[in-house]
């Protein structure tokens, strides 16, 4: 009678396994929206700056609520730091960017905004307003001169949506979904003294 108790249990297999489906769905989805794309950095007297291109590819869910008049927050978060640096080592030079897309149906305009700057830029597609949203130009990283002589350093960035920007109400929900988890993941590249 015991044995016969046991075999009506759900094993831990499929357990395993939904767990798994969820994890490689989550990986799929993150792998299908942000990206950063052609990086440049210079250096320009005595400070390296850096260019780049990050590819919003958005999720069905955030396009559906950013045409509806929610303004989604995307955060650039850049490092440049030691090789050897260990976790808990502070960043040698630390950046955090919040730009905002939003659309106004009245216009019919996309909004593209730097958080703690006046500076608004509109467009007439969603597409075009993405492409502004993504270009990083001319942004300073460090001084030269604040690098250590035979130091190697990276410079590490990272782009991802604010989840705690969006409303109160659809909070919940982006948390929840893996369609909200809009990020990049951390890209390094190296920078030469």
């Amino acid at each position: 009678m015991l044995d016969a108790t046991r075999s009506r249990r759900p094993g831990l297999l499929p357990i395993v396994l939904l767990g798994l489906a969820l994890v490689l769905t989550t990986l799929w989805v993150m792998a299908q929206n942000l990206g950063i794309d052609k990086v440049s950095i210079r250096l320009d007297e005595g400070v390296y700056r850096l260019d780049a291109q990050i590819d919003y590819k958005l999720s069905e869910a955030a396009v559906d609520a950013l045409d509806n008049g929610v303004p989604l927050t995307m955060q650039v978060h850049i490092q440049v730091r030691k090789d050897d640096a260990w976790i808990w080592q502070s960043d040698t030079s630390e950046y955090r960017l919040r730009y905002v897309i939003r659309y106004h149906a009245l216009s019919g305009l996309y909004e593209v905004s730097s958080q703690g700057s006046d500076h608004r830029r509109n467009f007439v597609t969603r597409d075009a307003a993405l492409t502004a949203l993504g270009e990083l130009t001319d942004l300073p990283l460090i001084e030269a001169s604040r690098l250590e002589p035979g130091e190697t350093y990276s410079v590490e960035m990272r782009v991802d949506l604010d989840i705690e920007a969006l409303p109160l109400p659809l909070r919940p929900l982006a948390y929840l979904s893996p369609s909200w988890n809009l990020s990049s993941g951390w890209t390094s590249w190296p920078l030469a003294p």
